[in-house]
C-alpha cells in the first residue's frame, strides 16, 4: 500500500523542493494505479490546510480526514490499513510532523515501512534530514519513488513496464 500524508494546498507552497515533492508522488501514485496496488491519502485539518492538491489523487483514492499529526491515532485511517504482512511505502509532508509520527506508528503497530525520501519534503532541509535519520533508526526502510516502482514492477517483462517506465523519466 502507497500511503501519502497531506500533499495540502495550503502547505505545499512552504516545503523546500515542493515541486520535486510533487512530481514524486504523483509518479508514485500514477504507477501504484497502474499496478493495482492500494493509496491511502491523508489529509491535516483539511479545513485550515486545503484539500489534497489538485491533480494528485482521483475519486478511486481513500481519502482520511485527520487531526492528529500522528495518523495511526486516527481511528478511521487504522481502519483503512491491510494486514500487517504488507508492507507500506509512505510519502508526503512534512516530513519532521505527520510524516515521520505517522512512520513511528505504523512501526509499532508492526509494519513494515519504506520511506520514500524523494518523496518527503518539510519546509527546511534540516528537519527533512533529521526526519529520515529518526525514521531509519526507528526501523523505517529508506527508499526513492524509483526503486519503490521498479520493485513494484518486480520485471521488465511486466505487462506495464512501458506505461510505468514512462512516468520515471
Amino acid at each position: 500500500m502507497l500511503i501519502v500524508v497531506d500533499m495540502q494546498a495550503k502547505l505545499m507552497p512552504h516545503i523546500d523542493g515542493g515541486a520535486r515533492v510533487f512530481d514524486r508522488c504523483a509518479a508514485l501514485i500514477a504507477a501504484a494505479d497502474l499496478l493495482d496496488i492500494p493509496v491511502l491519502v491523508t489529509e491535516q485539518n483539511p479545513r485550515g490546510l486545503g484539500a489534497t492538491v489538485e491533480g494528485l489523487i482521483g475519486e478511486r483514492h481513500r481519502v482520511i480526514e485527520k487531526h492528529t499529526f500522528d495518523a495511526t491515532l486516527c481511528p478511521d485511517f487504522t481502519a483503512a490499513l491491510p494486514s500487517k504482512d504488507t508492507v507500506l511505502f509512505v510519502a508526503g509532508c512534512e516530513a519532521h510532523v505527520c510524516v515521520l509520527l505517522t512512520v513511528r506508528g505504523l512501526l509499532k503497530l508492526g509494519y513494515t515501512v519504506e520511506l520514500i525520501a524523494d518523496a518527503i519534503g518539510s519546509r527546511s532541509p534540516e528537519n527533512k534530514a533529521i526526519a529520515l535519520t529518526r525514521a531509519q533508526r526507528d526501523g523505517a526502510f529508506p527508499t526513492t519513488a524509483e526503486t519503490a516502482i521498479f520493485g513494484w514492477l518486480e520485471s521488465c517483462r511486466h505487462p506495464r513496464f512501458k506505461k510505468v517506465l514512462a512516468l520515471v523519466k
